[in-house]
């Protein structure tokens, strides 16, 4: 493996790309008619130098961010690594984002440059005309080796270390828009290194894994944690357009995959095909992946012929916990046990650590010394909220969870006001205020509600205001509001008109109590649904 101590990004893939350099680097399934893609590190390397050097000769550089909407291109990835290898932060959009949410990330940010794909173009052009930053646009496909002159101030002068930004990626804000976590080079390096050093039933080879990994790059797992991996170790990432539970097992056999990534969604996905011979006609060794419902784990495993291991991250902290040493305990939702260089507590709303066995908070640092080592930098323009999540010297993961006398940790909930839908994480916040822009809704609080496939479904309850008819052309109109203003998956997959919510002194809605402990809010009588208009 390439040691990472004191390098950056571009070091790192400099090393490599000499050291395995005939070996296949990223690879794409054969998709819409087209064949499978393979690019060797010797050919990255060189396509990474011609990106570096016209955008250096731009005046583009370190301390500069610049965008990226793209599918999951591999071209994405090539990006990222010229932008790193010159200090320059790549800012990943969403490719599900409405034109509002791509403005706010292009004001929010600062971009100077963003690059499209082509069947992209209108919707980035979309979100600049809502903006007030007006980016310079770069088409992929007419890229012909110049760029737009900088105009942004010069690169900085100083040299490119652990600290510097390598990627700012955007995740649900618990009260409202998103947050830019700040991720920096010594950071994707460790979450490279603990990826492939995980251990226990997890063993990589060196040049000889294929990881296919179906998550969109604009996440942290599929452009981080598993690509920074894969480059340590001389291995390949198989990137396909989307997941595909038709596709799925034809492009792990083609591409000769040795390990999936999936979400709890991909599983029941898979599970649902009728069994046949192809279900072990494949040479996948083991899966990583986070979600899986305890009652399909067994069946999944038997079915398909390799174990598939829990494991928990999250954007601001992933140098992943996983349950990886038999016995795996795969019928509970354990994710790991704390280890040498992330120490774990498990503590009250006073930050007071709880006994062993009771649920609390989920907190985690690197050390006492060096507590914020191998986590993110920091949240882009909110630096207060940074200090109040780093609390006391600990990361605060707004995650529920119980540990036992063995220091096995377990996943019990969200504790902040996040809903999890097929893998994405929607803040109630942010539905909430954009229900709030309809003068018509006079009170509104958004609720996570069970779903038997995607895990957890957005669910509006809504107050209109006086002699509004709460009616289904009212649940229409307000559906379609936030379909045109969100990305697709957060808009309410329910909606349902209530007389009043319960609230504190203080007037702050008590969503624990909008419903009875036990009670499925989908199935009030009322209650409008959405989910089959919920489609990119």
């Amino acid at each position: 493996m390439i040691e990472i101590s004191g390098k950056t990004i571009g070091v790192v893939f400099d090393e490599a790309a000499e050291k395995f350099a005939g070996n296949p680097f990223v690879m794409r399934p054969a998709f819409d008619g087209a064949g499978i893609v393979t690019i060797t590190y010797a050919h990255a390397h060189a396509q990474v130098s011609t990106l570096s050097k016209a955008l250096r000769e731009a005046g583009y550089g370190h301390g500069h961010r610049l965008a990226v909407l793209m599918g999951n291109r591999l071209e994405h990835l090539i990006l990222k690594l010229a932008f790193n290898a010159l200090g320059i932060s790549i800012v990943p959009v969403n490719a599900d984002y409405r034109p509002a949410e791509i403005a706010y990330l292009l004001d929010d940010s600062g971009c100077e440059l963003a690059f499209v794909e082509a069947a992209r173009v209108e919707l980035l052009n979309a979100g600049i005309a809502e903006a007030a930053a007006r980016p310079k646009v770069v088409v992929w496909e007419e890229f012909a080796g110049t760029l737009p002159v900088a105009v942004s101030p010069a690169p900085n002068t100083g040299p490119v270390n652990g600290e510097t930004e390598a990627s700012l990626i955007y995740t649900s804000g618990t009260t409202g828009r998103p947050k830019g976590c700040r991720l920096g080079h010594e950071y994707e390096l460790m979450v490279g290194e603990r990826y492939v050093e995980i251990g226990g039933i997890v063993t990589f080879g060196e040049g000889v894994e294929r990881v296919f990994n179906p998550l969109p790059l604009f996440h942290i797992n599929a452009m981080i944690v598993s690509f920074i991996g894969v480059m340590l170790t001389g291995n390949c990432q198989i990137q396909p357009e989307r997941f595909s539970k038709s596709n799925w097992w034809r492009d792990v056999r083609d591409t000769g995959a040795t390990m999936i990534h999936y979400l709890g969604v991909i599983v029941p996905a898979l599970l649902s095909e009728p069994e046949g011979e192809g279900d072990r006609d494949h040479g996948v060794g083991i899966g990583l992946g986070a979600g899986v419902e305890p009652s399909l784990h067994d069946i999944f495993e038997k079915r398909f012929g390799f174990p598939i291991v829990e494991v928990w991250g999250m954007t601001e902290m992933c140098r992943i916990f996983a349950a990886t040493e038999e016995p795996r305990q795969i019928d509970t939702r354990a994710f790991g046990r704390p280890f040498d260089g992330l120490e774990v507590r498990v503590v009250d709303e006073e930050d007071l650590d709880v006994p062993r066995g009771t649920p609390g908070e989920f907190l985690v640092r690197h050390s006492e010394a060096t507590p914020r080592r191998g986590a993110y930098l920091g949240y882009l323009n909110k630096p207060d909220e940074t200090e109040a999540a780093w609390r006391g010297g600990w990361f605060h993961t707004g995650d529920t969870v119980m540990q036992d006398e063995t220091g096995m940790v377990y996943f019990v909930d969200r504790k902040k006001n996040i809903i999890r839908r097929s893998g994405e994480n929607i803040a109630a916040a942010e539905i909430e205020a954009c229900l709030y822009e309809d003068d018509r809704v006079a009170q509104v609080a958004v609720i996570a509600a069970p779903d038997e496939l995607r895990d957890e479904e957005v669910f509006a309850c809504i107050v209109p205001v006086a002699a509004t008819k709460p009616d289904k052309d009212l649940a229409e109109a307000l559906f379609d509001h936030c379909f045109g203003r969100l990305s697709y998956y957060k808009a309410p997959g329910w909606i349902l008109f209530v007389d009043a919510l319960p609230v504190t002194g203080t007037q702050k809605v008590l969503k624990h109590k909008i419903f009875p402990d036990g009670v499925d809010p989908r199935e009030q009588p009322g209650a409008y649904e959405f989910r089959e208009r919920k489609k990119r």
